[in-house]
């Protein structure tokens, strides 16, 4: 929907993704989450006198998979640097990160609107780089007491930040370029993408100035929003500060402002800092990373395809809508349980569906991930295919799949043990109906009349006689033969 506000947002994001390699990207500790506090930590991490960093490989490799798969380029050489500043959680007095010259730079990320829409939006990216994380201060929230505690477990934990170009136009657009972000990340394989255990973090630059305008307007900083939806409504809070500051005549101050997620509002935290400020210089320590091009084309090669990539071969491969085939690539995982239970019923309208309604409502239900759900795609393909041949109804299909979710047994199996097959016997079918007939004359008769809705009447009563089991298709083909004779 089109503003009607005399000013627009420009909005750039900074994302830091939490790499999903084993050990630190400067030492040998954990990265495991949730560990006993200060139990992840060695003298590297600690920065003690005499400790030297060793680069972590795989977090190297994991960096030249996302600049690859979001079209950047990947540095021949790059520089690790020491950013300066002092903070509690930050025991060496500063961070090893990568400043002018980081590992990947360019390329963009593009995203769909609206799934129902084939509109498009592409925002382009600065830099990819690689950094450690600093440690977490826990500030204790009684009021007797204002102590903080310092866990340095996640000090030098890898982290990718990458920096959007300021092309964003709406919170709505900032918040649908993170998630196509983070499915990204998650189809790579490098990161968890889990926003509650600090794995994904976002923080915005905002600013405003007069729709039309090419002239930047005084920017300030957005940081603490932990989920999708914290960064959508923490943007047009702070747009419409903004907004309002500008048109009392006022000035906006270049500022790092906290979100406050349980009072909805944006508060100042500090004054927003240069990169002069943190006196940048190249790590002694570190020695240039140099990446010859039989490592990238080695990287490049083993890349998986993308999510709207697979989201647009599923569409025209299987014959789904494009909805469809976004909901179902929404993770990797997902898509690939479509295409194991389509390997098995050819059907992919229908697969799509079964997975869309059944499958999901289980997952939300259960809030397991469709990696621990215990129905294999290849049964429920099997579970598919017998309603198709007949076997079973679509109404017995769902008490079997519920006892598949259960049991983890193979739908064969349940079928057979609890009797669920049709009858589609024709002359087993022909005594149901005749006894209906029989028994309902007056209905007989109001058929004969021309009133065929009531067909839907017999069908019912044999069902009802049958226990479910007689094949609906079947009764209601013997049933118009017989009513139909003259």
């Amino acid at each position: 929907m089109k503003s009607d506000s005399p000013y627009e947002p420009v909005i750039g994001l900074e994302v830091h993704a939490q790499l999903a390699t084993r050990s630190k990207i400067f030492c040998g500790c954990s990265t495991t989450f949730g560990a006993d506090p200060n139990s992840h930590a060695c003298p590297v991490c600690l920065g003690l006198p005499g400790a030297l960093p060793v680069l972590n490989r795989e977090a190297v490799e994991f960096a030249i998979r996302l600049i690859l798969a979001v079209g950047g380029q990947v540095s021949e050489r790059s520089v690790f640097a020491r950013k300066n500043y002092f903070y509690p959680d930050l025991p060496k007095g500063y961070q090893i990160s990568q400043f002018d010259v980081p590992i990947g730079q360019g390329g963009s990320v593009e995203f769909v609107c609206d799934l129902h829409s084939a509109h498009k939006v592409q925002v382009g990216l600065i830099r990819i780089h690689l950094e450690e994380d600093a440690g977490k201060s826990l500030h204790n929230e009684d009021p007797a007491d204002d102590s903080t505690l310092v866990d340095v477990n996640r000090c030098g934990v890898p982290l990718l930040e990458i920096v959007s170009k300021p092309e964003i136009r709406s919170p709505r657009d900032a918040s649908l370029y993170l998630q196509q972000m983070h499915q990204i990340l998650q189809y790579l394989g490098i990161c968890t993408g889990n926003m509650e255990e600090g794995a994904l973090r976002c923080d915005a630059n905002v600013s405003i100035r007069p729709a039309g305008s090419t002239v930047l307007g005084t920017r300030t900083e957005l940081k603490n929003m932990n989920s999708f939806r914290a960064v959508e409504r923490a943007l047009s809070v702070e747009i419409g500060r903004q907004t309002e500051l500008v048109r009392d005549g006022q000035l906006i101050r270049q500022e790092t402002m906290l979100w406050d997620e349980k009072s909805q509002t944006v508060h100042p935290m500090r004054s927003k800092e240069e990169s002069s400020d943190y006196r940048y210089f190249p790590d002694p320590d570190l020695l240039p990373l140099q990446i010859s091009s039989s490592w990238v084309d080695s990287v490049r090669a083993s890349l998986p395809e993308l999510p709207m990539a697979r989201a647009a071969r599923l569409a025209a491969q299987y014959g789904i809508p494009d909805y469809d085939a976004s909901v179902l690539t929404e993770t990797r995982e997902l898509a690939d349980y479509y295409e194991q239970t389509v390997a098995v019923f050819t059907d992919g309208k229908k697969a799509s569906n079964w997975i869309m309604t059944e499958v999901l409502r289980i997952l939300k239900e259960k809030s397991i991930g469709i990696s621990s759900f215990p129905v294999r795609p290849e049964h429920l393909g099997q579970l598919l295919a017998t309603v198709s041949d007949g076997t079973i109804s679509g109404t017995a299909a769902k008490t079997v799949f519920e006892q598949m979710v259960v049991t983890g047994k193979s739908p064969k199996d349940i079928v057979t043990e609890g009797g669920f097959a049709q009858i589609s016997d024709g002359t087993m079918l022909g005594h149901l109906v005749d006894r209906v007939l029989d028994e309902n004359q007056d209905q007989v008769a109001t058929y004969r009349s021309g009133n065929q809705r009531v067909l839907a009447f017999f069908v019912g009563q044999v069902m009802k006689n049958s226990k479910g089991k007689a094949n609906p298709q079947r009764i209601s083909e013997l049933l118009k033969e017989r009513l139909d004779r003259s």
